[in-house]
């Protein structure tokens, strides 16, 4: 099994709380050492929820501790840049959770912090660990559903009634596109392995929660005519699809981003002519091969399947998406 990385988590967000955390506990190298928050007592609080050793009245703390390797970050959007530059100061690995910052520029001064200091940095799009997408790679590969035609994806869900979500902050990161949209468009990166020219984004702008996008619909066009069509929302039914479309066939997901746990079994539809298939693949919980890939790059040198400079072309589409929401244009996307 090897040594293990000990963690080290800044906040006691939710998402640390039900899905990171146990992930990192369960996994087979990693070691959840402390948490912190700027509340003694949350932090304190969380300690004992989780049995963790370690407890933090300020992230300053936790970043000093010399024995913590490595720390995930899952503040709100507006603090990742500062406490990922912070944190590679102090020599500490970064699992960041998404959008990496609010802007490429920032996720570019992120990641170049990490370089100097020579810690590694990662963007937290766990579901990319999930061996379901290296197999539907292996059937785009195959030439099976032919050549890719256009992605459609879809991500949404409805928690419009909590007043205080700091997603319905604008000056704190807010927003559809960078809560959930990053999924669509971080995945049609992954799976056509180029990247787009253009955007063309279309998004509902809420008075009632400080004018974030709260639904946003999008066109992204990809060299040869491909492209992503999307919708992301936070005031909306809950789905997570994405299909495929193929010269000769499809792939469908219909749990695109779900958060596997070993009890479930995620399904690939692939549809050639008259002809359906359906893949099984074996449940895991994605946050767990996410912390391990980590730790054996940090601790064992594995390189990461994906480079830190994927954060910032992510954010560069990002970017582009909000711009061209809030003009109501098509945006083009520089390639510097």
């Amino acid at each position: 099994m090897g040594r293990k990385l000990k963690w080290g988590i800044l906040g006691t967000a939710e998402i640390a709380r039900i899905a990171v955390i146990p992930a990192i506990q369960q996994s087979e190298r990693g070691e959840v050492l402390g948490i912190a928050s700027r509340d003694t007592n949350k932090a304190a609080d969380a300690a004992r929820e989780f049995d963790i050793p370690k407890s933090y009245g300020s992230y300053e703390e936790l970043l000093a501790d010399p024995e913590i390797g490595a720390v995930y970050i899952p503040l709100p959007n507006h603090l990742h840049e500062e406490w990922t530059i912070r944190a590679a100061e102090a020599g500490k690995h970064v699992l960041c959770e998404k959008p990496s910052s609010l802007s490429s520029a920032g996720t570019s001064r992120m990641i170049e912090a990490c370089k100097s200091a020579g810690v590694i940095f990662a963007e937290a799009f766990m579901y990319r660990y999930h061996p379901k997408h290296r197999r539907i790679k292996e059937i785009i590969h195959s030439g099976e559903i032919g050549d890719i035609r256009g992605i459609h994806c879809t991500f949404t869900f409805n928690n419009a009634d909590q007043a205080d979500n700091v997603r319905f902050n604008k000056s704190m990161g807010g927003g559809s596109l960078y809560d959930v949209g990053v999924y669509p468009i971080s995945a049609a990166r992954m799976y056509l392995n180029r990247e787009p020219e253009a955007v063309t984004v279309h998004a509902l702008f809420s008075p009632e929660h400080d004018n974030v996008d709260m639904m946003a619909s999008g066109l992204l066009e990809f060299p040869g005519g491909v492209n992503l069509t999307f919708d992301c929302g936070m005031w909306a039914a809950n789905r997570s699809n994405m299909e495929i479309l193929g010269s000769k066939g499809t792939i469908a997901m219909p749990k695109m981003f779900g958060w596997e746990r070993t009890s479930v079994v995620p399904q690939i539809f692939v549809h050639v002519g008259s002809v359906t298939r359906e893949e099984r693949l074996k449940g895991f919980n994605s946050f767990e091969l996410q912390a391990d890939a980590f730790a054996e790059a940090v601790l064992d040198g594995v390189p990461l399947p994906y480079e830190p400079e994927d954060a910032v072309n992510n954010m560069k589409v990002i970017d582009a998406c909000i711009e061209s929401a809030r003009s109501r244009k098509r945006v083009e996307i520089g390639s510097e």
